[in-house]
């Protein structure tokens, strides 16, 4: 069994891959993909039973596992329920999702918060029963040269979020994501 249960959400296939709604099954694919020396994760597995791929290691003797649903983002909590069935067990579920209202590359960590119009969010909410887990916020807003945030408006948001990063930017978070 797992101490710790990390989500990467983002949707499933290969046309969302790059995505900025995607960014955190980008992050928790790179973990698996560029094993250091603190962490080492077993390839992706299927599981089938809760609609996921899955991935299995320890972090300084502490097991994790990593899940990356495999249903669209609206479902998220799907993965999640089977998994998480108690409000203390959700106190050990960390979330990692593209945030709008931070800037590109800029993390934030949250715990008992709001789902902040996150539809992804918001179906783990609604699975698990409870808001009392930790969120990695994963910003992808760009911002102007004076460092002001460039937030799609409410009507682009939806576009905005599921266009692929720009080359540029893919080659930042691929920095960024090495820290």
């Amino acid at each position: 069994m797992f101490k710790y249960l990390f989500v990467g959400l983002g949707n499933p296939g290969v046309e969302y891959e790059k995505s900025r709604h995607s960014v955190g099954r980008m992050i928790l694919q790179s973990w698996v993909k560029a094993p250091g020396k603190e962490a080492e994760f077993s390839n992706w597995v299927l599981d089938k039973k809760v609609l996921a791929l899955s991935s299995k290691g320890e972090v300084d003797g502490t097991e994790v596992r990593l899940l990356l649903p495999e249903t669209f983002m609206n479902n998220s909590g799907k993965s999640v329920k089977s998994l998480i069935t108690s409000v203390k067990k959700a106190h050990n579920l960390v979330v990692v999702h593209d945030d709008v209202d931070l800037p590109f590359g800029k993390m934030k960590i949250s715990f008992d918060r709001g789902s902040g119009g996150h539809k992804g969010l918001e179906s783990i909410i609604k699975a698990v029963k409870t808001k009392e887990f930790i969120r990695v916020r994963v910003g992808v807003s760009p911002q102007t040269a004076s460092g002001k945030i460039k937030k799609p408006s409410s009507e682009k948001v939806v576009d905005f979020i599921i266009s692929n990063f720009k080359p540029a930017e893919l080659e930042e978070f691929k920095k960024i994501n090495k820290k």
